[in-house]
């Protein structure tokens, strides 16, 4: 573990203390503005903040979206004035009215940060641990982006090389996601990556002592990780020159990720509060708000006291953005010259597009043979990470089962790893066994930008990974969950291995698309139309869930109309459709099936297969009406699991042929058979749905 460093390079002025006085001042009197807030964490992390703002990252204020920038997450996102304020000292476009409107309608300060909603916020947090894993999969892409355009710099040469900073506070680091990420960030070695532990020693409910015993320092230390503790001063404010001085020796740590642990007093200097949980998650009432105010020499009577000079100072931030990115751009354009194609491929990737002719390496599948549908999404990755260089992904150790091996030759691993297909700049990622890690490392990726990412695990596990997948809907994320293992037809791993409620608790995401796709061919077209909807084509992007099977399943004609996520897949023969069998994934064949014994018996049976239920919705009335006539009201949709997703398909007299308990082990024909999932079901429920239409 390395000591406190001794010497520092840092120039801190009375200017600058009291602007780092400003921030605290601000951060109290927002929240006792509004009445609610977390006002002693952005108090005791002003220096930090200010440091690592203005002291420490390149950006350039005027520019938030600059490519070269350092990165920044706040993953303690209760404390949203920690950043707040120095978005506003340092003129990312917030103004002292956006600080005055804190956790108010329609405010550009929202109570946690919200990626997309204020400008400088990197990605959204609040749920704790998120922003770990986020800026791990920060770090994570912006060395596979210098693989792509500029592999043989000399590190810290590159125009691609920059920094990804985080502060976490307790919270994020006792949640399973932090532990998982900088297992990952330890085992990557990314020494791109700097997390400050804000050590405050205060929790909701008190002293971390009532949770917490384990040496922190040590622990990741274990994880392989470049470890610096930071004293306080003397007076328990966080000493600035000692957090730049470990700063910039993080930075100077090329081949470890750093930790940086700085006690510090929550709401440091209020006389009463410092200390104290309740100022973790309350106002500090307007005394002692006047008293903190007295102890830092503000006026007790003035509120959102910020000086002229101060402001002044601040916002020199903006010269100093604007000459770093002009030294930036001159390196990118020496670049340019010497890399010509890598930099047509970076200007193509920058505006969003896919590469010429990439659609034409889609494979296509033989009608009448059996696919299970997650081998035919191996053979689309295969087929696409030919010609698609930005495409990567793995999975949660389970890529022979999640058929996620982009390339089994290349596997994103840091030099020094012993395998044989290790290479710092591999297609493939082996995110170990943590699932909700690996979700938030791809929102992480998707946000760096420039690379397309995707990740796969069984679908029963997607509720490891839910709250980061919720987040990349929040986000509007293009990124891609591979989900195999999709029901029941797994088989003899029973019921702790079967999704049965997964795929409508998913549906119920907002902003989350959910495909599952009927056969081989279906699926080549869900990746095609996912790898489309992540271009500028559809503006704001989406998540997207493929829900794979295990086991073999007939393949159809292709019909483009699959990516209009519901189509006919077989018209009624005889006269106009009588019923209409809905169905998704294996199940769309015992919908074909049954249609078969209908139509013997007379009655004419359409087959809708609907993968995706949320692409269906995006469609205009008139095509949803001509796949789903009003007209027709008997009609069946069936899917192994819950049917909560189906009821505003069918309708009163429609019928649902669904799983609503739990599976069993055996073989899947068997539980497919004892369960109810046969085409005899099917058809008798058309015959009902059919008695109960004409009633």
């Amino acid at each position: 573990m390395s000591s406190k460093p001794t010497t520092t390079e840092l120039e801190w002025t009375e200017l600058d203390q009291r602007a780092v006085d400003t921030a605290r001042i601000l951060a109290a009197d927002a929240v006792q503005k509004v009445g609610n807030g977390h006002p002693g964490t952005a108090m005791s992390l002003a220096p930090a903040a200010y440091t690592l703002f203005q002291k420490v990252m390149r950006h350039d204020p005027a520019d938030p979206e600059w490519v070269g920038r350092d990165r920044f997450v706040l993953s303690a996102g209760h404390s949203s004035l920690t950043l707040y304020t120095q978005l506003y000292l340092a003129g990312f476009g917030l103004e002292l009215d956006d600080l005055k409107a804190f956790r108010t309608w329609g405010s550009k300060t929202p109570g946690h940060p919200e990626y997309g909603h204020t400008a400088g916020v990197e990605t959204t947090t609040g749920p704790l641990g998120q922003g770990v894993a986020n800026a791990v999969g920060m770090a994570m892409a912006a060395r596979y982006e210098r693989g792509l355009f500029d592999p043989e710099a000399a590190p810290g040469t590159s125009p691609f090389d920059h920094m990804v900073y985080a502060i976490a506070g307790d919270g994020c680091l006792q949640e399973g996601i932090a532990s998982e990420a900088s297992s990952l960030a330890g085992h990557q070695k990314l020494g791109n990556l700097v997390l400050l532990w804000d050590d405050n020693h205060i929790s909701i409910e008190g002293d971390t002592e009532t949770a917490v015993s384990e040496d922190t320092l040590k622990r990741f230390e274990a994880y392989g990780w470049h470890v610096q503790r930071v004293a306080q001063q003397e007076n328990g404010d966080l000493d600035p020159k000692a957090l730049y001085a470990a700063l910039q020796a993080a930075k100077a740590e090329t081949e470890r990720p750093s930790f940086i642990a700085a006690r510090s007093i929550i709401a440091w200097p209020a006389p009463h509060a410092q200390g104290t949980e309740a100022s973790h998650g309350s106002a500090l009432g307007d005394d002692e708000v006047a008293a903190t105010k007295r102890v830092l020499g503000f006026d007790p009577e003035r509120t959102f006291e910020v000086s002229d000079e101060v402001i002044a100072h601040t916002r020199r931030a903006l010269d100093r953005g604007r000459e770093a990115k002009a030294a930036w751009e001159k390196d990118l354009s020496a670049w340019r010259t010497a890399n010509p194609e890598r930099a047509a491929s970076f200007d193509r990737i920058q505006a969003n597009e896919l590469p010429a002719g990439w659609e034409e390496k889609l494979p296509s599948f033989e009608p009448g043979t059996s696919v299970a549908t997650r081998a035919a999404s191996g053979k689309v990755l295969a087929a696409l990470g030919a010609v698609i260089p930005e495409l990567w992904g793995g999975s949660a150790d389970l890529a022979g089962s999640n058929n996620t091996t982009i390339d089994k030759n290349s596997s994103f691993l840091p030099v020094g790893n012993p395998l044989p297909e290790a290479d710092p700049y591999g297609r493939t990622v082996h995110f170990g066994i943590r699932e909700h890690a690996m979700a938030a490392a791809m929102n992480g990726i998707a946000l760096h930008g420039h690379t397309r990412i995707y990740g796969g695990t069984f679908l029963v596990f997607s509720d490891y990974m839910r709250n980061a997948v919720r987040l990349s809907a929040l986000m509007h994320l293009p990124v891609t969950y591979v989900w195999t293992h999709d029901s029941i037809g797994l088989g003899e791993d029973g019921p702790t291995h079967q999704p049965v409620e997964h795929l409508a608790s998913l549906r119920a995401i907002p902003g989350l698309n959910v495909v599952r796709p009927a056969d081989a061919n279906e699926t080549a077209i869900a990746w095609r139309e996912v790898l489309r909807r992540h271009t500028k084509v559809f503006g704001k992007g989406a998540p997207t869930g493929l829900a794979l099977t295990r086991q073999g399943v007939p393949v159809y004609p292709a019909n483009e109309d699959a990516a209009k996520g519901g189509y006919v897949l077989f018209e009624a023969e005889g006269g106009p459709a009588e019923v209409i069998l809905i169905g998704t994934g294996s199940e769309v064949q015992l919908a074909v099936a049954a249609r078969e014994a209908l139509q013997a018996e007379g009655v004419p049976a359409r087959v809708v297969s609907m993968p995706s239920v949320e692409w269906f919705e995006e469609q205009d009335q008139e095509y949803k009406d001509s796949v789903l006539p009003p007209s027709i009201k008997a009609r069946v949709a069936v899917e192994a699991g819950i049917g909560l997703t189906w009821h505003r398909y069918t309708g009163d007299a429609g019928r649902i042929v669904s799983l609503e308990h739990f599976g069993a082990s055996a073989d899947a024909k068997v539980l497919f058979r004892e369960f109810g999932f046969t085409a005899e079901a099917v058809a008798a429920a058309a015959r009902d749905s059919l008695a109960a239409a004409a009633r």
